[in-house]
């Protein structure tokens, strides 16, 4: 048996001999490497040339300056514990900073309290007395609006925005249709209508801290308010005069300085401050040509929110000015 296996060996041996043909030599080093650069060659793409510079049109120059800004590769240093940027014209978030943080929202309320008193189209001119009802009797907060003193719904209204009188909102809410409670109720609607699923409001001056939101349903507050022509007048006010009847006339400032100041285009502001909400801040601006909200809360110290406007504002034209250049490579 094993020498029959031997025997097939040596038969399959010698008939592979002569299969290889008598001419046949062994392949060299360069002739491997010639028909690997072969094989290179025919893997080689040819380079596509790099096509002319085009002319960009609005939208296209929108987006790639949205693009640039993405991609500058730092983003605003900001000291408020919760912000959001956001690009209203493009409907899109530029920074985002805790900007799903329910918490307390102070005077911010305040915006919302005028969007329903608007909506009840009440008469503006009809006069309305400052009342026992209307003190702040949860914080203990000063106003120089003492009972008795008389001014019309739209004076109260200017001096609720533009100076965060908490006494001239509450008075505003105590004589809307049904009461305060009323008007508590319909800014609750109105919240569930404008998508604001993580906000509440007990009150409308903003002093009880149970009245939170987020910055993200901030933003959809802010851009409905900018729709209100009054809202956009009283909160960009720089300064009022009252003088109610019987009393001395009195001067009311903005809270929020940058309204005063020539380098801004702003269309909504509202500032807002309690010990459990921080120094607080909403505006609608126009940066660069371009609609822009910005949303500030629990800023601690008392610039700090107002500076991070300013250094939102000036990474935003930063990044512009980079996204120019980009264009121009």
């Amino acid at each position: 048996m094993g020498s029959k296996l031997i025997i097939a060996l040596m038969a399959g041996c010698a008939l592979l001999i002569q299969s290889v043909p008598a001419d046949a030599k062994p392949q060299h080093k360069h002739h491997l490497k010639a028909a690997k650069t072969v094989q290179k060659v025919k893997a080689h793409k040819v380079k596509p040339h790099k096509a002319s510079r085009k002319h960009y049109s609005k939208q296209e120059d929108d987006a790639l300056t949205n693009l640039v800004m993405e991609k500058a590769g730092t983003s605003p240093r900001l000291y408020s514990n919760i912000a959001l940027i956001y690009d209203a014209q493009e409907h899109r978030s530029l920074y985002s900073k805790n900007a799903d943080t329910v918490a307390p929202i102070a005077s911010i309320t305040k915006l919302m309290t005028a969007m329903v008193v608007l909506d009840a189209n009440l008469p503006m001119n009809e006069p309305i007395t400052i009342s026992e009802a209307d003190v702040d009797t949860l914080k203990g907060t000063h106003s120089r609006m003492r009972p008795g003193m008389t001014l019309t719904r739209a004076e109260m209204l200017k001096l609720a925005l533009m100076s965060s009188e908490n006494r001239a909102a509450c008075a505003l809410a105590r004589t809307y249709p049904g009461g305060t409670a009323a008007a508590v109720a319909k800014m609750n609607e109105k919240a569930r209508q404008l998508g604001m699923n993580n906000s509440r409001f007990l009150e409308p001056s903003g002093l009880n801290s149970n009245n939170v939101s987020t910055a993200q349903d901030l933003v959809k507050m802010v851009d409905a308010a900018d729709n209100y022509a009054l809202i956009h007048e009283f909160t960009t006010t720089a300064s009022h005069q009252v003088t109610p009847a019987g009393f001395r006339t009195m001067q009311y400032n903005n809270t929020n300085p940058l309204v005063k100041n020539a380098s801004w285009d702003i269309g909504v502001s509202k500032t807002g401050f309690i010990n459990e909400a921080g120094r607080c801040l909403v505006m609608e601006a126009n940066i660069q040509g371009r609609p822009v909200i910005m949303v500030l809360l629990d800023s601690q110290g008392k610039q700090t929110r107002v500076g991070d406007a300013a250094r939102v504002k000036k990474w935003m034209e930063s990044s512009e000015t980079r996204s120019r250049a980009t264009r121009n490579i």
